[in-house]
């Protein structure tokens, strides 16, 4: 039996349901049985049951193997690939710009006049 997950926000609940829903629907759409997906995905009915539920226990290789049979995994390439949020937060970390430092000659070290 694996290990309790932890809890997660209703909203991340929210969006492991509808991405399982979305799941159940493609599969649908494509006139795939329960049993058809499991076996080429190489997982038990349960399993899919869970992923099409949203279950969090379900691992990313597994959610992966489905979408591979659905000829969707393409789509998991488009998650986080724009990160407007992370992107904006670097630039304001980014130090301002200074001009380069200009050395010091002998003559400015030591105090005399230039020869």
């Amino acid at each position: 039996m694996p290990a309790p997950q932890p809890p997660l926000f209703p909203a991340l609940n929210r969006l492991l349901a509808d991405f399982g829903e979305r799941l159940r629907v493609a599969r649908l759409r494509r006139h795939l049985t329960l049993e058809q997906v499991c076996a080429r995905a190489d997982v038990s009915r349960m399993t899919l049951y869970r992923a099409e539920s949203g279950n969090s226990a379900v691992s990313l290789g597994t959610y992966l193997r489905i979408l591979a049979v659905l000829k969707l995994e393409g789509d998991l390439e488009l998650v986080a690939r724009d990160d407007t949020l992370g992107r904006m937060l670097q630039d304001q970390e980014l130090p301002e710009r200074r001009a380069p430092r200009r050395r010091k000659t002998d003559s400015e070290d030591t105090g005399e006049p230039p020869q």
